[in-house]
């Protein structure tokens, strides 16, 4: 098989693999505060959104050491091992506990770090300057297929959920093993030796945190984090909990999943195969992300009652400023969707290309700043309002598109500079 076919059957196969594990995960992360809420008994007590909190607290630890154990197990394990802590963590919905929630939020914590760590670093190796964003909108639109399959009927059968979600995620982590190695020739020289030495990878994850690059990428890749957390979390639930919606409320929250997933889709394939080449300028497509953001921010703001995110298990009857439509709150799922693809796909495609060569350290990093902000993000969803959420979420997605701004500038200034050079 010719180099290029190989890397493209490897990006495939990753793209496939991660949809599996997180059409489970993802499902479970969207309706569990919604299910948490059905079973609190004497035996569990338990809250989705300190769950989320946790796992993203931890995970953004983990990011720490996880290059460190992709490059001693390799990235093709890490990704497997990574894959069954998920798997383990939605298993534990079958007959929860509080002790085993929370313990698998701490073990899926770390599995995710060594997760996404892994395929940062094989996404970079299977790339080059011209297939880097290519590469990047096939694997965001495989990934976010996910959202597709977020419909069940009833949540009342918990068992069975959760069981056929534990089985996709197991298939997912063994597809890992599909992944062939490209020929170490086709290594670039900083990528070999960080692969055969196993330098230290946290030493270059805390140099390249301070570069003026990644200084700058931080703001829109926290951002990231922040409306991961809202979209992923807090809008199915906020859905559900909307009594004005009818008695089906709750079963809108896999039909919003969908939406998302339309919207993640869409964004992926057109602004991920667009992005074709170096020179491709993605200023624009962030600012196609931020304008989608803030419709579909004001538009939750008119349509969701404020206390939504807060509800319990009854619901809320109160409402915003306009008659509570379905339809508009299923449109906000789908813009929600679009506008994060936006972001992902070029923050995806810029980390490649500025740190391909340390490409463990530097998504290491990216994770790091993504779920520490996803963590605090999760956390402050357990008392504020859904009016404040969205005002930290505008207030964020302005800065973070601004500092991306002056950071593809100076990628571009430095490429002129190269072309020019030639």
């Amino acid at each position: 098989i010719h180099p290029s076919s190989k890397k493209l059957r490897n990006i495939v196969i990753l793209g496939f693999a991660f949809m599996l594990v997180f059409t489970a995960f993802q499902t479970c992360e969207n309706i569990e505060q919604t299910v948490i809420k059905s079973f609190n008994s004497s035996e569990f007590h338990g809250s989705g959104y300190t769950s989320m909190s946790i796992i993203y607290g931890v995970f953004s630890v983990s990011n720490l050491v996880a290059p460190s154990v992709v490059a001693v197990i390799g990235p093709q394990f890490s990704m497997f091992l990574g894959g069954l802590l998920y798997s383990a963590y939605i298993a534990m919905f079958i007959h929860p506990y509080t002790w085993s929630f929370y313990t698998a939020s701490v073990l899926v914590g770390v599995g995710a770090a060594v997760l996404w760590t892994a395929q940062g670093n094989v996404l970079a190796i299977n790339s080059d300057n011209h297939t880097i964003g290519r590469n990047s909108g096939i694997f965001w639109a495989l990934l976010e297929m996910t959202q597709t399959s977020l419909c069940f009927p009833s949540y009342k059968d918990r068992q069975t959920v959760f069981i056929s979600l534990t089985v996709i995620s197991f298939i997912g982590c063994f597809l890992f093993f599909l992944i062939r190695k490209p020929d170490l020739e086709f290594y670039s020289p900083k990528v070999t030796e960080f692969l055969l030495r196993g330098k230290s990878i946290e030493f270059q994850a805390c140099k390249l945190s301070m570069t003026k690059e990644m200084l700058l990428l931080s703001f829109s890749i926290g951002y990231t984090g922040l409306e991961l957390t809202f979209y992923s979390g807090v809008y199915g639930t906020c859905i559900g909990a909307m009594n004005r919606f009818g008695k089906d409320a709750k079963s809108l929250i896999g039909i919003s999943g969908i939406c998302v997933g339309i919207g993640e889709i869409l964004g992926g394939g057109i602004f991920g195969f667009l992005n074709k080449s170096s020179r491709f300028r993605r200023n624009p497509v962030v600012l196609v992300g931020l304008v989608t953001h803030i419709v579909a921010f004001y538009l939750v703001f008119l349509n969701i009652a404020s206390d939504a995110p807060l509800a319990p298990e009854a619901g809320t009857d109160q409402e915003a400023f306009i008659s509570p439509s379905v339809s508009v709150a299923l449109l906000c799922s789908f813009l929600l969707g679009f506008g994060d693809s936006c972001y992902n796909t070029q923050l995806l495609s810029v980390v490649g290309f500025l740190f391909r060569d340390n490409s463990a350290p530097a998504f290491a990093v990216y994770k790091f700043i993504q779920s520490i902000m996803a963590a605090l993000a999760f956390f402050y969803s357990n008392f504020l309002l859904l009016h404040w959420q969205l005002l930290i979420l505008v207030l964020s997605g302005f800065l973070g598109t601004f500092s991306f701004f002056l950071a593809e500038w100076k990628v571009q200034s430095h490429l002129e500079l190269d072309y020019s050079s030639i």
